[in-house]
Parts: structure tokens; sequence; C-alpha cells
């Protein structure tokens, strides 16, 4: 042994030396954590306990194994319709996942490799709202069922051709006692207006012994729209149990369909409620057929697990015609604001604002005002003359633009943008649609998206991530709907049958393809929820993979971002999200980014983090995102810390 107290001057440098280039001692194995859920736990949390991984080591970082669906080459040109959004769970020892067309893996833990594989051969080339998502699946545990009988573990998954599949988690074969060998039809009875008008995108929930789905539904086709009818059924048998329609509580001659709940929702198993995300009714912009109490429409809704019945329900928004759904998983959390510790519901919305509630009866947590919006609709419409705006957090996105926050990189192009702003109607945010053209901003996908935040339960911090662009929303007279279509191919252009008016919904771009808003046009922010204050924001994700070189110019200025954060008992904060091939890691504590890994394809998707036999790894799926256009791919990630072997 050489003491270093003794050791020669040379003989010191070169011991020195040889530990500074040395690579940094393995973490000591950790006990094992699941991540059981979509959102780690049951209320949509997004937080491990899991420690493993450091803000000192997490530079080291590496790929410790992948998983390819085979969906790229399976797939072919129908990939360019699909999203690969999927969070994986960890539960009864497997890792299972969904693809975007709806095939589930179970996986071993520790390399990734293959267990089982059900494919439920869903047609490809549909034109549905959402194109191709599967976000997740859900197991069950039959508390009934001997341990080791058929079927005594389940694996819940939803599909876009809108079946609700029980798998026996041991060996992914459909449960035959379920449904019709294992699969119930949720469309049963519906009627569409066209194949792919309603899907299921996110997953299932179960809860007091019945499993929910909800649906994704066309926006702005129509007056007379799909309700968004939430279905329960028997997680045994398949038999339907209950059904909830958000707007059978609307007011007589309201006339609209949708409210649907296509984002994720959550369970508070204790008190037997379930938490449903609404959106907006149908149509989006313009809703002078549902004036009126809209029921449950763009709210909070908390439904008796057991019977279906409504416990309570908290609007975002008052008569939408801004398609402000509430995009998010509701976050079940024990929030201290104001020194008082209260058990809560945590809603972040497309606008950028957050809501507390009170999660036995929904009241503000967080107290919530009713301030003067913009008025002056279009004909037959009428407003709401004030909308709900929580006193804190502030809101995340900026809520108003004016021509001189105009963005461009040269006068020429700014002098664009500055028109295209100036030429819209733009009063801030909840200046109602118009013939003119008017500005959304945030823009109809946020502020947030589906993708919600992580809580920190100890530091009682929130993580979330928004984007901030410009829609300009333009109603068109309905006979003329057709002659825009025509001349305006690629633009989005709906007819919203029934209505006055159809509308064409854009995104504010400069001549050089660059928004017309000033970056960053992604941040990712934490919250102090014991006080409601922003503790720090930070511009989200780079231009590289958008258009390569660009970086060079703009730098990190942040881009738009689908998928959420995931937050860890050590303070690290793990988001993919961001339109670029990146997996990165922050300070928790300060916003700093302290590591990023080069993804395969795009990471539009949530990461979520385990142990496993002493290791913990972070894993993404990395399959690309069609709305945005990012590089597809079909790949499956898991970072861990190198082990002592050198894996």
């Amino acid at each position: 042994m050489i003491s270093l107290r003794s050791a020669p001057a040379a003989t010191l440098t070169t011991l020195l030396a040889l530990a500074a280039c040395s690579p940094p001692a393995p973490p000591a194995p950790a006990p094992d954590v699941g991540w059981a859920h979509f959102g780690s736990d049951a209320g949509g949390t997004r937080y491990s306990p899991a420690a493993q991984i450091t803000p000192a080591n997490v530079r080291g970082l590496k790929v410790a194994w992948s998983y390819s669906t085979g969906e790229m080459t399976a797939k072919g040109e129908a990939m360019e319709q699909a999203s690969f959004e999927a969070t994986p769970i960890l539960a009864g020892g497997r890792l299972y996942l969904c693809s975007p067309f709806n095939a589930v893996a179970a996986l071993d833990p520790a390399t990734g490799k293959a267990l089982w594989r059900f494919d439920p051969r869903v047609a490809p080339h549909v034109n549905y709202p959402n194109d191709y998502v599967c976000r997740g699946v859900t197991y069950w545990r039959d508390p009934q069922a001997p341990a080791d009988g058929p079927c005594a573990e389940r694996i819940f998954t939803a599909t876009n051709d809108r079946r609700l599949f029980a798998l026996d988690a041991a060996s992914g074969r459909p449960c035959p006692g379920f449904g019709a060998a294992g699969v119930v039809d949720v469309g049963a009875g519906v009627r569409l207006a066209r194949p792919g008008a309603m899907q299921i995108t996110s997953p299932p929930v179960v809860a007091r012994g019945v499993v929910v789905v909800g649906s994704s539904i066309d926006d702005n086709q129509r007056i007379d729209e799909v309700r968004g009818t939430v279905r329960a059924y028997d997680p045994r048998t398949g038999a339907p149990r209950w059904t909830f329609d958000p707007l059978a509580a609307a007011e007589a001659g309201v006339k609209a369909g949708a409210a649907n709940v296509w984002a994720p929702m959550s369970v508070d198993e204790a008190r037997g409620l379930v938490f449903l995300p609404t959106s907006s009714p149908s149509p989006d912009f313009w809703g002078g057929a549902r004036l009126g109490d809209e029921g449950h429409a763009n709210s909070v809704v908390a439904l008796d697990a057991e019977t279906g019945r409504p416990a309570w329900s908290f609007a975002t928004v008052h008569h939408d015609v801004w398609d402000y759904d509430v995009p998010a998983q509701p976050t079940l959390a024990d929030v201290a604001y104001g020194g008082r510790t209260t058990p809560a519901v945590i809603q972040p919305t497309k606008q950028g604002l957050i809501f507390t509630l009170a999660r036995h009866d929904g009241r503000p947590v967080i107290p919530v005002e009713e301030r003067k919006v913009p008025q002056g609709a279009a004909p037959g419409e009428r407003l709401s003359p004030t909308q709900p705006f929580p006193v804190a957090p502030r809101p995340l996105t900026p809520i108003r633009v004016s021509a001189e926050d105009a963005y461009g990189l040269t006068p020429w192009d700014r002098g664009a943008c500055r028109r295209l702003i100036a030429g819209a109607r733009n009063e801030g945010i909840y200046t109602p649609p118009s013939t003119q053209g008017t500005i959304l901003h945030p823009f109809t996908g946020g502020g947030v998206n589906w993708g919600g935040l992580a809580f920190d339960p100890g530091r009682q911090v929130a993580f979330v991530n928004t984007s901030s662009l410009l829609h300009r929303v333009t109603l068109i007279p309905a006979d003329r709907v057709k002659a825009e279509r025509a001349a305006n191919p690629g633009v989005e252009i709906s007819a919203q049958a029934g209505a006055p008016y159809g509308m064409r919904r854009e995104v504010l771009l400069s001549p050089l393809g660059l928004p017309c808003n000033k970056p960053p046009w992604g941040r990712l922010h934490a919250v102090d929820m014991r006080t409601g204050q922003v503790l720090w924001e930070v511009p989200l994700g780079t231009t590289r993979d958008l258009a390569p070189g660009s970086q060079l110019l703009l730098g990190t200025i942040g881009v738009p971002s689908f998928g959420g954060p995931m937050a860890t008992g050590s303070g690290l904060v793990f988001i993919g999200a961001a339109v670029d091939n990146y997996l990165r890691a922050f300070d928790g504590r300060t916003g700093k980014e302290l590591w990023k890994g080069r993804l395969p394809a795009g990471g539009q998707a949530t990461p979520m983090t385990y142990v496993w036999k002493g290791r913990q790894y972070v894993v993404i799926a990395a399959g690309g995102h069609a709305k945005s256009d990012t590089k597809r791919g079909d790949t499956l990630v898991a970072f861990a810390l190198p082990t002592r072997g050198g894996g």
C-alpha cells in the first residue's frame, strides 16, 4: 500500500494523473424500484425515488440496451402516419410497452430482450384524428385469481381501431374469459361519419374493480359529432359496467358532440375516484349551436369509479371556441401550498395555466379568478364574458403578442411576420375566432399538451414543459369552404358541417420557415407548489434535427415538444419531448442541462426509470412524431451507468 503522505513528488504526480484519467467507480447497487403505471403511479406524478443516477454521475450514462418493435420494416410507408409516444411500465418483473400500431411486447428489464409479443393487427393507412398512437398499457393483478393461474396478471391495451384487449401478462395470449376471446369492441353501436373518426390513444385505467376507457374524436368536422362517452367494463369478463357522457348534463337545446377524454386519466383508489380531463365540444371554433351550460366539457371531472357518477367537476374554460381541451393527465399529489398540505389535483392546460384543486371536492387550493376576456364574436356566437385564471403560478407561456414582437433573422422576414400578426385580430388570449383571422397564443398545441407534468413530493416542485407558437384561425363562410380547400392544398381547412362557418388553421411562419413569435419556442419550467412561484425556466431543445446547420446560427433557442418530464429522487429531471433526437437530464434545483443522450429517432415521448437487480435504467421511446415530422424509428432505448464489467 502506498501512502500519499510519504510518496515522492514524482510518484504523487503520477498517481494523481492516473486518478484523473480513470473512469468513476461503478455506483453501488440500489434497491429495486418499479414504474407500475403510465405516469409512474396511478396519480400520474411521473416521479421515481430511484437515486442511483445523480447530478454528479449522470454524465456517465451510456446505452445499456435497445429494443426494436420491427415496425419500420413491417409497416413501411404507414410509419409516416405514426407517433411513437409510448411510456413503458415495469410491473410483475417485466417491462411492457405498445407500438403506435398497438403491438404489445413484454421485455426483460435487464437486457431488453423480448419475452413475448402480441399484434392485434390494426389496419394501416386509416386516417385517424391523431394518426397512429399508443401512449401506454395498463397492468392489473386480479386479487381473486390463484397466484400462478392464467390471466391472474393482465395487461389491458386499447387500440386505434377501438378495441380493448385483456392479455395474460406472462404469455401475451388474450384472456379467453374477457369479452369475445379476450377482446371487447369499445366502438360497438357507435355510428361514425368515416371509419377513422374515433380512436383510442391513451391507456385505460383500473379502479375499484372496473377498467375505464376514453377516446379521441375528430376535430372541427361537424356540429353533430359522436359523443365523447367514457366506458367502464368488468376487468375479468369485459361486461359493460357503466358509461359517462360529459355532455349529458348540458342544457336542453345544446347541440354538440365530442367533449371526449383523449388524454390519460388518473385514479385515487382509496377515495374510489377516477379523474378525467375532458375536451372541447364540437366543433372547436364556432359554438353558436351550444349556447348555455355545456355540462362537463373542458373540465377536470372526478367520477365515482364504481358507478360512473360525477363526484365533482371543474371547468378550465367556459364555452371553448379555441380548441383548448384539457390535454394532460390530472396529477394527484399532496400539495403544501401556503403552509397547508392538501390532497390535490394539479391540472396543466394548453393555455400554459396550472390549476390546483382539492381532490375531494374540486375547489381551488390555489385561488382562481374570473377575469374579463375579449368579446365581439362571429354572428350567432355568444362568448363567456370571463375566463378562469389561477392566481399562481403565472401563465407559463406568453398569452399576448404584438406586431412589434415579430421575430425574424433579417428585416425582410421579420417584416413579413409583422404584417401577418398585424393583419389578424389579436387582443390577447381568448380573442374569438373571426373571418379576419385571429391569433391564438398559445396555439392549440399548448402551452402544455399530453405529456403533463412531473411532481417531486419531497421538494414540492412541479416540472413541466411548454410550447409557444402562434396559430391563425380564420372562419370561412360555409359556402366558400370547398373553394378554399381547392385553392389551398396542404392547408388545414375543415367544414365544421352544420355551422355557418368552416375553419382554416395554420401556424404563423416567416418566409424562411421560422415561427413568427420570438424564441424560446419551447421551455422547461420548475414551479414551487408551496408558493406557486416559478423557480426557473430554461429553453428546451434545438433546431439541429429540424433544420440541419441552423443550430450554429440559432443556438439552444428552445423548440416545441410532445411528451413530458420525469423526476427522480436524486433531483434530476429527464425529458425528451423536444422536436430533436435527444434525451436530456436537467438539475432540478437550477435548470442546468447536465447531460444529453443522442437517440436514433425523435424522442417525442415521456421517459420512465426503474431499478432492476441493483441497477437504475432510464428508458424512452425513440420513434418520431407524425405531426411534427421528426425522424421516424421504432426503438426503445435504455440508458444506465456502466457496471464494474463495463457493460
